[in-house]
């Protein structure tokens, strides 16, 4: 099947036991069973079957199953928000003492996270950039894993997953690729080595700006090494499952950080248009990026342009689309918000993946925490302004963007 005929038939066929063409909204917090034998099982991972919702849930299980499907791995995890997947991604393997080795061009909260686990005895090794050279430079026999974003929000640098994944796999650690802004409608990372991939589903999946949630899917790939991953001992049993089994009976099980049915039910419909909402949105993204660098009076950067340094990489992994953030400088502080306050269709808000675009100052929103080296290391400065590109008409949104910077001319 091609992407969109898989985003509909792939791993679903609605449910069998009423036709609908949807899994429906299992609002229950928990399920009855005809016998204390069965619930027993159930509960135990002995037998299929839903006990309780923080555990696992129909309609959950319904969109976790479709999205592992379009990722191609072996198997999902949803979680509460975007922040809770990277997190139990991660703790489901480290511990005291462990360290991470990250790209410092992440989105700031995934920073503040990183600063948070310092109190639990975790280290976060930050590179300007995660390399296959930064990788064998940095890494040492405390180094758990390697985290970075695929495409860096706001920062735009684009990973080459390949070769940070064999730089990786050299030291028997495991690659996470946050792949959030790509989505698998540009990018499978597992087919470039990555060995866990973890999306904010609030975003591009969901499509609609409706419903926070986040999602870790597994490749099966990884062979986790009991000596060095010492809780992996009694989940080795499970294969290329560990990963999963592990996940599920610990960190996420016991934190409570699922995912709400209604909004898997969100995502799940969100899920059905991401190939056609993708399509037009790197089109627009591309088109208004085009236009912002022919204007010459904002600087402009897209992986996608020729002009952009990591063209070359757009083009070997992500199809030559760059997807839909854009990020742009103004001049001043006083200039980006007064082009930000000029424009009449885009929203001013803090998201991205929306059907309609955003605007955002990140320096004095989701980068106020962040010293100002790390606002520099993630591409943000103080006249910086990230688009998200919605899926208007191109030419009412270049439009838009012309007479916003028209006026800003004026300050």
């Amino acid at each position: 099947m091609n992407f969109n005929t898989a985003l509909l038939h792939q791993s679903f066929d609605g449910e069998k036991a009423t036709g609908s063409t949807l899994v429906p909204v299992y609002q229950s917090s928990a399920f009855a069973h005809e016998s204390a034998e069965k619930l027993e099982a159930v509960f135990n991972n002995k037998a299929p079957g839903f006990a309780y919702t923080r555990i696992s849930n129909p309609t959950v299980d319904s969109f976790e199953k479709r999205v592992a499907a379009m990722e191609k791995g072996i198997g999902a995890v949803a979680c509460s928000s975007g922040m809770a997947a990277v997190t139990m991604s991660l703790l489901n393997i480290l511990e005291s003492g462990d360290e991470i080795i990250a790209g410092s061009a992440l989105f700031g909260g995934t920073i503040d996270l990183f600063g948070d686990l310092e109190a639990f005895g975790i280290k976060t090794v930050f590179t300007d950039e995660v390399t296959a050279e930064s990788v064998e430079k940095l890494a040492t026999d405390r180094t758990k894993a390697v985290f970075t974003e695929l495409i860096g929000n706001p920062k735009l640098n684009v990973t080459d997953i390949k070769a940070v994944s064999e730089a990786a796999h050299k030291r028997g650690i495991p690659l996470i690729i946050d792949s959030t802004t790509a989505t698998p409608y540009l990018i499978n990372p597992f087919e470039f080595g990555a060995d866990i991939v973890v999306h904010s589903s609030s975003k591009y999946i969901n499509g609609s700006g409706n419903s926070i949630s986040g999602v870790i899917i597994d490749s099966g790939n990884f062979k986790w090494d009991t000596k060095r991953y010492k809780g992996f001992e009694e989940y080795k049993k499970f294969g290329k499952f560990a990963y999963l089994a592990k996940l599920r009976n610990g960190i996420w099980r016991n934190v409570g950080a699922c995912l709400a049915p209604m909004n898997a039910y969100l995502n799940s419909v969100g899920l059905e248009t991401l190939g056609l909402r993708m399509e037009r949105l790197c089109f627009n993204a591309k088109r208004l990026a085009e236009f912002f660098e022919e204007d010459g009076r904002v600087t402009v950067n897209y992986p996608a342009l020729d002009s952009n340094p990591y063209h070359e990489l757009t083009e070997k992994q992500l199809k030559g689309m760059g997807g839909a953030i854009i990020t742009i400088r103004a001049g001043s502080k006083e200039k980006a918000f007064k082009l930000i306050n000029s424009l009449k269709y885009a929203c001013i808000a803090t998201n991205i993946g929306d059907v309609r675009t955003l605007v955002i100052h990140p320096a004095s929103t989701i980068y106020t925490h962040s010293t100002t080296e790390q606002q520099v290391n993630a591409g943000v400065y103080d006249d910086t302004i990230r688009i998200s590109v919605g899926i208007e008409d191109i030419d009412d949104l270049i439009a838009d963007f012309r007479q916003a910077i028209d006026k800003t001319e004026v300050i």
